[in-house]
C-alpha cells in the first residue's frame, strides 16, 4: 500500500472482495513481498451476512499469522464449551487443547474483516475501498491481464496484474466474467434468520437440531449473542422475529425460554438460500477464493474457516508462481486440487444436513461425519508450511482505516 497512489496501475496480483478470503490472502501475499492490489466496492468495516463462528482450523490460522491476539483484544469472547441438542438427547462437549487452540471465537465481521485488511495494508497490500469492479481484461490470448471498473463518482478505473483474484462472494462478478464453471451443485439449500440478543446467558457455542427446525447461540462481542434459526425456505419465508422465535422453541424450548429473558434486537437479518457449488476455480491468469469458488451452507458454521483455510492454500500456489517461477497451470490447478480433497466430505455431508430431510435419528451420525471432516481438516492446516517472518518486509505510511477516501481520488480514470 502506497500514500501516493502509482499512476501506471500494475501488480503482481489484484484481488477483487476485501472480506475474509481475500483480505487474508492479500495479507499473505504482502507479507511474501508481491504486489498487491486489494480492492472493494463496499466500505472498511461495513459488516456483512455470517454467522460468525471460528472452528479450530480458523483460530488456528489465525494464531499462525499472529493476528488471534487483535480478535481476543477487541473483546471477542473465547468459546470453551460446545452443547448439541437432539430429540432425546443433550451433548455438552468441553474444547479440549490440541496444535495450540484452546478456544474458539466468534468475531463480529466488523472487527474480523478490518483486521484482516489491516493486516494486509500493513504487510505492504495496497487497498482501495469504493470502485465497483464490472469485467476482466484480456490479452490477445484470452488470458485475463486485469480488471476494470467504475468508482462511486462514475469515473473508470483499470488496474493489470498478473493474477487476478476473485474472493467477491457467491454472486461473485469475476467468476461470471471469466466464465468459471460449477463443477458441482449441490440440491440442498436452508434459509437462516438471525440476529443479535443482549442479556442472553449461553454456555459457548450452542446448536440443536431438530426436523426442518434448527437453531444456535453464538457468543460474539459486546456482549451479544448471535442467536438463529434455520430450516426450509418456505419455513424461514422473508425472516424475523417470528419465524426465529417459533423455530427455536421446536429446536430447543431451553434456549427458547432463556430468549424470552433477554433483549431482543431491534431488527433482524435473512438469507434465504443458496444451492452448495463448487465452482472451476483457476484459468489463465485468474482463481477465486473462498465462496466465489466454493460455497457451502451457513448452516455449517464453516464458512470463515473454509475462506481463511483456502486463502492460505492459493496464496502459497501465487507465491510459488510470481517469486519461485513456478508454472501457472500447475500451481492453481493444485491449489484447486487440494481445496477440493479437503473439501469433498464437508461438502457432502453439509448438503445432506442443509436439506433438512433428515430424521432425529439420523443428525447425530451426520454430525459425527461432520466432526470428523473438520478433524481432518485441522491436521491439514497444521502441517501448512510456516510463514516468513513478517518483520523482514517493509511497512506502509499510514494504516489502512484512513485509506477509504482513496476510493476515487487515488485511482488514474
Amino acid at each position: 500500500m502506497r500514500s501516493n497512489p502509482r499512476t501506471e496501475l500494475t501488480y503482481d496480483v489484484v484481488i477483487v472482495g476485501a472480506r475474509a478470503a481475500g483480505a487474508a490472502t492479500a495479507y499473505l501475499l504482502a507479507r511474501s513481498g508481491l504486489d498487491i492490489l486489494l480492492v472493494d466496492r463496499g466500505r472498511y468495516g461495513a459488516d456483512t451476512l455470517s454467522t460468525h463462528a471460528l472452528m479450530r482450523g480458523g483460530v488456528l490460522q489465525l494464531t499462525r499469522w499472529g493476528l488471534l491476539d487483535q480478535i481476543i483484544a477487541a473483546g471477542t469472547p473465547p468459546v470453551r464449551r460446545t452443547t448439541f441438542r437432539y430429540a432425546n438427547d443433550v451433548v455438552p462437549i468441553n474444547l479440549k487443547s490440541s496444535f495450540g487452540v484452546d478456544a474458539l471465537y466468534a468475531p463480529r465481521r466488523t472487527i474480523l474483516d478490518p483486521i484482516l485488511v489491516d493486516a494486509a495494508a500493513g504487510a505492504g497490500a495496497e487497498v482501495r475501498f469504493g470502485p465497483a469492479v464490472r469485467d476482466v481484461e484480456r490479452n490477445h490470448l484470452g488470458a485475463v491481464t486485469g480488471i476494470i471498473g467504475r468508482t462511486r463518482e462514475g469515473q473508470d478505473f483499470r488496474a493489470s496484474a498478473r493474477i487476478v483474484v476473485g474472493a467477491d462472494g457467491f454472486r461473485s462478478t469475476i467468476a461470471e466474467r471469466v466464465g468459471a464453471s460449477f463443477e458441482r451443485i449441490g440440491p440442498s439449500a436452508s434459509a437462516v434468520t438471525y440476529g443479535y440478543w443482549s442479556g442472553l446467558q449461553t454456555d459457548g457455542y450452542e446448536w440443536n437440531f431438530r426436523p426442518d427446525a434448527a437453531s444456535g447461540a453464538i457468543p460474539t462481542n459486546d456482549g451479544q449473542v448471535c442467536v438463529f434459526a434455520s430450516a426450509s425456505p418456505r419455513r424461514i419465508g422473508r425472516g424475523g422475529l417470528d419465524p426465529l422465535t417459533r423455530i427455536v422453541a421446536e429446536s430447543s424450548p431451553h434456549l427458547a425460554a432463556r430468549l424470552a429473558g433477554a433483549s431482543p434486537p431491534a431488527a433482524l437479518r435473512t438469507f434465504t438460500g443458496q444451492l452448495g457449488h463448487v465452482r472451476r476455480s483457476w484459468g489463465r491468469g485468474w482463481a477465486l477464493v473462498g465462496d466465489a469458488g466454493y460455497f457451502k451452507d451457513p448452516l455449517s458454521a464453516h464458512g470463515l474457516t473454509d475462506a481463511l483455510r483456502d486463502a492460505e492454500l492459493l496464496a502459497g500456489g501465487l507465491v510459488s508462481v510470481v517469486v519461485d517461477g513456478a508454472k501457472e497451470r500447475d500451481a492453481l490447478a493444485n491449489y484447486q486440487a487440494t481445496r477440493d480433497a479437503l473439501s469433498a466430505e464437508l461438502f457432502d455431508v453439509i448438503d445432506v444436513i442443509a436439506g433438512h430431510r433428515w430424521t432425529d435419528d439420523e443428525i447425530p451420525d451426520l454430525l459425527l461425519r461432520l466432526n470428523a471432516a473438520m478433524a481432518d481438516e485441522v491436521e491439514a492446516v497444521a502441517a501448512f508450511p510456516p510463514l516468513n517472518p513478517l518483520s523482514s518486509l517493509p511497512r506502509p505510511s499510514r494504516p489502512v482505516s484512513q485509506l477509504e477516501l482513496l476510493d476515487s481520488a487515488a485511482v488514474r480514470c
